[in-house]
């Protein structure tokens, strides 16, 4: 009889400010760098920059007895991300219910975010700028370990797809019910294998990953965990441009008197201030990890980037970036403009007084 067994993890991401002092968090919560995780081909090929702070948290207890293991990680650019794992052993019927029933709970929901929440809370010191108002973002990772055929041998990455690819298709949308045809060839589309042994299949709110060898999973894992982090950070960056967009465009159509242009130079000053923080800040999100001369796992985040909507989120970024750049201009030319104008001004009024008095002193 066929059967599976792996983990299912669920990871919950918060941004907690601008940026977090990773060395000053050892002391405050007894964080450590998570071991070398890699085997040995992926080692050289994909790492954090710089890397994270793990810690072990309480295990969360579920109202059906189940104990989730927890465990907290801390990027050094302000992110940080809850797991909670839940293994399975199971045919695939079963599988496709466990992972709907979790990946949309919004009971684990409430309860990761209070756990984000106490965390950041015993983090503060080390956290710069903390965010007012936190955003989230979450992920299901279906890992898949083992898988066995009908005979009991173990099945390979196309004997998977071939057999159970609408079960795979099910497991990365989080339904239960049978997908059509297009929708089940649109999921496993976004399907990657480097080895016959491996399977990678991305969804935007779940994927699936399988592979033979103990641990070969793990670049992947990382790789949509950055994903993640990314559309988060992304996602960070709209919602702190949008308001800013939306006041400079409201003062620019009332301040329409020349002190007004004049003062505009130092409003212009601070947004283009903003939106180079903004462009360092993008800059350093998409540095956080490195590909060191694999192609296999830059496709992998491409492919994962694609599917959860990061590049969608950083071309809005971009966007506004950019309307930014040309209402600083704009702001900078009015200052300009205004600033010509009074000294042309004083100019005029030096000579006239000049005038007056060359006048007033002839005979």
């Amino acid at each position: 009889m066929s059967g599976i067994e792996g983990v299912l993890h669920l990871h919950y991401f918060q941004d907690a400010g601008y940026e977090i002092d990773l060395a000053a968090l050892v002391g405050l919560s007894g964080a450590s760098a998570p071991p070398p995780a890699f085997r040995a081909p992926a080692a050289d090929c994909v790492r954090f920059d710089p890397p994270p702070l793990e810690q072990a948290l309480a295990p969360v207890v579920l109202e059906s007895g189940e104990t989730l293991p927890a465990r907290i990680r801390y990027l050094a650019n302000g992110v940080m991300r809850l797991e909670l794992d839940l293994p399975f052993r199971c045919g695939w019927e079963e599988l496709v219910t466990l992972a709907a029933k979790w990946i949309w709970s919004e009971r684990l929901d409430r309860e990761a975010g209070r756990i984000l929440d106490e965390c950041a809370a015993k983090s503060s010191a080390a956290i710069k700028r903390p965010a007012p108002r936190p955003l989230r973002e979450d992920y299901a990772i279906v890992e898949i370990r083992r898988a066995t055929n009908e005979d009991g041998s173990p099945s390979n990455a196309p004997e998977l797809v071939a057999r159970h690819g609408g079960d795979i298709a099910r497991i990365v949308r989080g339904e239960t019910s049978p997908l059509s045809a297009g929708e089940r060839d649109g999921v496993l589309g976004a399907s990657m294998s480097y080895f016959p042994s491996d399977l990678f299949v991305a969804g935007y709110a779940a994927a699936l990953v399988y592979d033979e060898q103990p641990e070969g999973a793990r670049p992947i894992l990382e790789i949509l965990e950055y994903a993640n982090m990314q559309l988060l950070e992304y996602r960070v960056y709209d919602e702190f441009l949008t308001p800013v967009l939306a006041d400079v465009h409201r003062r620019s159509s009332i301040d329409i008197g020349l002190w007004s242009h004049w003062r505009g130079g130092r409003e212009a000053g601070k947004l283009n201030t903003l939106r180079l923080e903004t462009m360092e800040l993008t800059e350093r999100t998409d540095n956080a990890i490195k590909f060191l001369g694999d192609m296999y796992y830059a496709r992998a985040h491409r492919l994962a980037s694609a599917r959860i909507g990061a590049p969608d989120y950083r071309r809005l970024v971009e966007e506004k970036l950019g309307v930014a750049g040309e209402l600083y201009r704009f702001m900078m030319d009015r200052s300009h403009q205004a600033s010509a104008l009074v000294l042309e001004s004083i100019v005029v009024i030096i000579l006239i007084v000049d005038l007056i008095v060359l006048f007033r002193g002839k005979p």
